[in-house]
Parts: structure tokens; C-alpha cells; sequence
């Protein structure tokens, strides 16, 4: 394993564009809600944290490192797609936890843990019991507890949010660790433009939604689903698209909906044709596309008469006494 550099911080000195009051959140919610105005906003927080992967660098994974990428909730999806795009482009082995699932003793040569409030419990707790070895906090708040205890700290400030909700941290820390891999976010974040366009009405009617992906998509399915749970207290289903037909389409039927993010499988569209569920799909990077269903999730919310920025049960952090 590879010996800790000493601390550091990375932090970009101004923020994204934008209506933003000093936290990094949008402070006028125009389109309803803060989430939904946060949400509107990922086109160019994805071009401020693209601008933060060269500067962060030495923080970030390198080529042939094997990489534990951590998070809960919504950040262990991020580690998912992640972990499954570093694969992907062969660069080295890159597993994927819940923040209270990490395999204590096995050895990597870096951990990265994602927190948006940096306080967390899970992830201070692992942190700690790493202390001594590689990590890299990917965090909005700098001056959390959870970066007292990390090797390294990346602080996307600008991408902070007011909603318990998370839309732009997320989506914006994985334009940072895709910028990282080489991916071009420019023309990422003007698919996120597209897809703030997208219609959704014909959408709004359907009883259930089961989201479908294949290697980084998986994440990004999953962190759909739980959108639409959390913001709309809805029925929200995520599977690998390949593993979809070994069961979980027996749910499909008229009135429900099967959202594929990235290519599908062939025969897979005319098997959900057939079982009369409708079949949705657009022409999107599956990281822009969950742009379409985190608006299908908000304005799910509205619908059903919900505040999507208060979810049920859920506060900004979950911090366990």
C-alpha cells in the first residue's frame, strides 16, 4: 500500500456562476423549489468542477492505483458509477462501498470517501480507522469534521445545496472524478442543457418506475430510484439491465414505466414492449440523463402534493449519536 502523502486541501477560490448566497446554494428558488433550482444549475457546476480536476490532481486516483471509492446514500452511487467507469477504461481496480460496508484489513492504495456536509457518521468513523493511509475527502463543506480526518480534502464549495435532497453535489463530484478519467465534461454539461429540456408531462401519470443501466449506469439507476423515493415517496425500482428479465420484470405492466440509462440490451425494449410497460430512453450520457429523472422525481413531488425540498424522515445529514 502506498504511504500517505501529507495533508492537503484543494478547494477552488471562486465559485460557479449563479444566484448563490455564501454557502454555494442557490438562494431564490425561481423554479419552485431549491431543489429544482439547485438541479437547473448542474450545467455549469459540472464545468467549475471540471475546472477543479487538474488543481486536485495529486488528491485524486492515479492510473494503476487500486482505489476503494466510499459513500452513503446518494455518494455510494456516485462510488458505484465511478468505480465501474474507472474499471471500464482500465485503470486500475476500483471497488465500490457503503460507508459501513468497507472490508476492514484489505489493503488499497487509496480510499476515496464522498460527503456533501463532510459530517456523516459512517464516513468520520472510516476515515479515522484509516488514519495513517491514502484517503481523499470529495466534500462541500471544507471545514467539516470529516476532513479533520482525511490525508486529503477536494472541496466543491459551489455545489453545496440548501435541499436535503441531493442533485448538483452528486452529479458534480462525478464530473470531477470523470474529469479525472479524461472524459469531456464540456460536452457533458451541455448534454445536462438538453436534458433540462426534456419533456416529462406524458411521464407524470405512470403507478411505477423500475430505472435500468449497465456498467456505470448501474449507479446512476440506482441513485434515480432513490430520487424519486425520496422526493416523491414513490415506488422507484433500480437493477442491472442484463438482470432485469431474471425477475423483476414481472412487475412491468400497463402503467408502469422501465427507464433505461445508456445503450439497452438488445431485445430488452421489446420484451418491456410486450409486457405493456412503457419503455423510456433518451439519447443522453446516462450522468446527463439522470438530470431528466431527478426533474421526473421533483415534479413527481409536485404532483403528488409533496415539498420535495423536505423529504419524509430524512434530514441533510444522517450523524448517529
Amino acid at each position: 500500500m502506498s504511504e500517505p502523502s501529507s495533508p492537503e486541501s484543494f478547494s477552488p477560490e471562486t465559485s460557479a456562476s449563479g444566484a448563490a448566497d455564501a454557502s454555494g446554494a442557490l438562494a431564490a428558488p425561481e423554479h419552485g423549489s431549491f431543489v429544482a433550482a439547485e438541479l437547473a444549475s448542474q450545467p455549469q457546476m459540472w464545468r467549475a468542477a471540471a475546472d477543479c480536476a487538474a488543481p486536485a490532481a495529486l488528491a485524486l486516483p492515479r492510473p494503476g492505483e487500486r482505489v476503494a471509492v466510499v459513500g452513503c446514500g446518494t455518494s455510494w452511487f456516485v462510488a458505484m458509477s465511478y468505480a465501474a467507469a474507472r474499471e471500464q477504461r482500465g485503470l486500475g481496480v476500483t471497488d465500490a462501498f457503503a460507508g459501513s460496508e468497507y472490508p476492514a484489513g484489505r489493503e488499497y492504495d487509496r480510499v476515496v470517501a464522498i460527503s456533501r456536509s463532510g459530517t456523516t457518521t459512517e464516513i468520520i468513523e472510516l476515515l479515522s480507522a484509516l488514519a495513517g493511509q491514502r484517503t481523499t475527502l470529495i466534500t462541500a463543506v471544507g471545514d467539516g469534521p470529516a476532513a479533520s480526518v482525511a490525508a486529503e480534502v477536494v472541496e466543491l464549495p459551489f455545489a453545496d445545496e440548501r435541499s436535503v435532497v441531493q442533485t448538483r453535489f452528486a452529479t458534480s463530484t462525478l464530473a470531477l472524478l470523470r474529469a479525472g478519467l479524461g472524459d469531456d465534461i464540456g460536452e457533458l454539461a451541455r448534454q445536462a442543457g438538453r436534458a433540462l429540456l426534456e419533456p416529462l408531462d406524458d411521464l407524470l401519470d405512470a403507478e411505477q418506475v423500475t430505472f435500468i443501466g449497465r456498467g456505470a449506469a448501474v449507479g446512476i439507476s440506482c441513485e434515480a430510484a432513490l430520487k424519486t423515493r425520496e422526493a416523491a415517496q414513490f415506488w422507484a425500482e433500480a437493477y442491472p439491465a442484463m438482470d432485469y428479465r431474471h425477475g423483476p420484470i414481472a412487475i412491468a405492466q400497463p402503467g408502469r414505466l422501465v427507464w433505461s440509462f445508456g445503450e439497452t440490451p438488445d431485445g430488452l425494449a421489446g420484451d418491456i414492449a410486450r409486457t405493456g410497460a412503457r419503455f423510456v430512453h433518451h439519447d443522453l450520457d446516462p450522468l446527463a440523463g439522470l438530470v431528466v429523472a431527478q426533474r421526473f422525481a421533483v415534479a413527481l413531488a409536485r404532483r403528488r402534493g409533496l415539498d420535495p425540498d423536505r423529504p419524509r424522515s430524512l434530514t441533510r445529514s444522517v450523524i448517529l449519536a
